[in-house]
């Protein structure tokens, strides 16, 4: 039984039952987006690997928890996002944001500038300057940076994600925004 054109929700409901096609089909439809997630935190690729997989499997068995108030490319993200957070945390090591802001850059191929610049040519060229500053602020400024402007996640989110308070959320956004700003001279 191909489950290749199914709605989610459908193939969802064959994974509640335990059907491994439908499993299989999830994991071929969102596994590249959820290592690449993994792969922003984590920094090695058998190590993103690891916790993509591990979200998986933490997906399928909690699948009756998830509610459908979101998305569930959204809600397995956040338990990729988590499980790679948790990994990072346990082994206490800091996320290197430079070398995902390089992973970034050569993930979308960011072609050289010519003089001639044409829109989207000065559009990439901003991204690029914002991406470089980024690289040369504190790592709790990068870290939470790319939380917010990168991975997108809302304050709410992110103060979750970190366990922090809402306050400190705000405060740490606020000044690495100000940071930012001076940085690239706006």
């Amino acid at each position: 039984m191909a489950l290749t054109f199914q709605d989610i929700s459908a193939v969802l409901v064959l994974c509640k039952k335990g059907n491994q096609l439908a499993q299989l089909e999830v994991y071929n439809r969102y596994h590249k987006a959820m290592y690449n997630v993994a792969l922003r935190i984590v920094k090695d690729t058998a190590l993103a690997e690891d916790c993509m997989q591990e979200g998986f499997i933490t997906a399928f068995e909690k699948l009756d928890t998830f509610k459908g108030e979101a998305v569930f490319g959204a809600w397995l993200k956040r338990i990729v996002v988590n499980k790679s957070i948790a990994h990072y945390h346990k082994n206490k090591k800091y996320v290197a944001i430079s070398e995902t802001i390089e992973a970034f850059l050569e993930a979308e191929e960011v072609e050289e500038i010519e003089e001639d610049l044409c829109e989207d040519a000065y559009t990439t060229l901003k991204a690029t300057q914002v991406l470089n500053c980024m690289q040369e602020m504190h790592s709790s400024y990068q870290r939470i940076l790319t939380l917010h402007f990168i991975e997108g996640y809302d304050y709410e989110e992110i103060c979750e994600i970190l366990k922090i308070s809402n306050a400190n959320c705000r405060t740490l956004i606020s000044r690495a925004k100000e940071s930012l700003r001076k940085k690239l001279n706006v």
